[in-house]
């Protein structure tokens, strides 16, 4: 499972770019993809880092 850290760089496969604004570690990733921000559980299989 990937380790997400602040200001880290994303992509999600249905909300696009976006970036680590919150780290819940092992539970969960707060993301700001500019339009929206969504909170992505683990096991983020549809998000990876850039």
């Amino acid at each position: 499972m990937p380790q997400f850290e602040l200001k880290d760089l994303v992509s999600h496969d249905k909300y696009g770019l976006g970036s680590v604004i919150g780290v819940e570690e092992g539970v969960a990733v707060i993301v700001d993809f500019g339009s929206e921000r969504l909170r992505i559980p683990a096991p983020y299989a549809k998000l990876c880092l850039l």
